[in-house]
């Protein structure tokens, strides 16, 4: 697995030790972890076997506690660090910082996230890959709009209480259907047939034979050093069971692409209207009652059959 350290920070009583503990038990590490503020660390394992490492820094500061941190610099696997504030270097290696603070006994606390745990490309190197795919603009703009809507819902998420990569969100969703060509089907692309196709088109297919666009996206991804991101764009498809999207964003992605048609966001009921008119006798025809099943089923999961728009 990729290593990834957890930076929790907060004031004395604030509840870090509180968080780690539901943390440790969606991990499956069973029983109650103990304050390691006198040993500086405890070593776990995952209900998979994966190393947990649980490290609080409170009896260090500034020099010791960055020598400290980069003794455990090459562990792999989760790192969990209280008092990270303690430290004086900024963390190099991918993390999530968490900070906690307790407002009051009547304001409960608040929780702000901070994700550093994957690389993901800019804007100008997303807008590079459309150029080299030729990507026509009604597929852009339709990546667009899933991006804003996709954001649009985690914002309502987090909202609630909920955690959301909103920049891991946007850019999957701006790049989702970069090879969307691949699955081209004569008089279902919104924009009529294409009487000449681009030469990157047929080296693209040809490059991913017989994947659909959603796997062959996920490959653009890794080659160029975004495996993270590609496990998000991987299952936007219609074919995967639901289990297959474990992460909020997996499943945001999946939904918002589904409420966008064209570069408009309407219900449900419309795009599943859409989709069978445009697909009706071809291959994806029988994809319609899966995508309209399995995205009702998660509007109410994420949304308890209410979704902000």
């Amino acid at each position: 697995m990729q290593p990834i350290s957890i930076l929790l920070s907060g004031d004395l009583g604030s509840g870090k030790t509180t968080f780690l503990n539901g943390f440790s038990e969606a991990l499956g590490i069973q029983g109650h972890l103990p304050s390691p503020t006198f040993a500086l660390e405890h070593l776990h394992k995952t209900a998979d076997g994966k190393p947990f490492l649980h490290i609080d820094l409170y009896r260090l500061s500034g020099p010791q506690a960055d020598a400290f941190i980069e003794q455990t610099a090459d562990f792999l696997g989760f790192r969990c660090i209280e008092w990270a504030q303690h430290l004086q270097k900024p963390l190099e290696d991918p993390h999530i910082s968490i900070q906690i603070l307790d407002r009051n006994r009547h304001r409960g606390h608040e929780l702000t996230c901070a994700f550093r745990d994957m690389p993901l490309p800019g804007d100008a190197e997303i807008l590079q890959w459309r150029r080299e795919m030729q990507l026509p603009e009604h597929i852009s703009a339709h990546c667009d709009a899933v991006a804003r809507f996709a954001v649009q819902t985690g914002k309502y998420l987090i909202q609630r209480g909920n955690i959301v990569r909103l920049e891991a969100l946007e850019k999957a969703g701006k790049i989702h259907d970069l090879l969307r060509f691949i699955d081209f089907t004569p008089g279902a692309s919104h924009a009529g047939d294409i009487a000449d196709e681009p030469a990157v088109w047929q080296e693209i297919r040809e490059q991913h034979t017989g994947k659909r666009h959603e796997p062959a996206c996920a490959s653009f991804l890794r080659t160029r050093g975004y495996s993270a991101l590609a496990e998000i764009v991987e299952v936007h498809g219609l074919q995967l069971p639901p289990k297959e999207r474990r992460t909020t964003e997996q499943k945001l992605l999946y939904y918002a692409d589904k409420r966008v048609n064209l570069d408009q966001i309407v219900t449900l009921d419309e795009r599943f209207e859409d989709f069978s008119k445009r697909y009706n006798g071809s291959r994806f025809s029988k994809d319609a009652d899966i995508w309209y099943t399995q995205a009702k089923e998660l509007e109410e999961e994420l949304f308890g059959g209410n979704p902000p728009l």
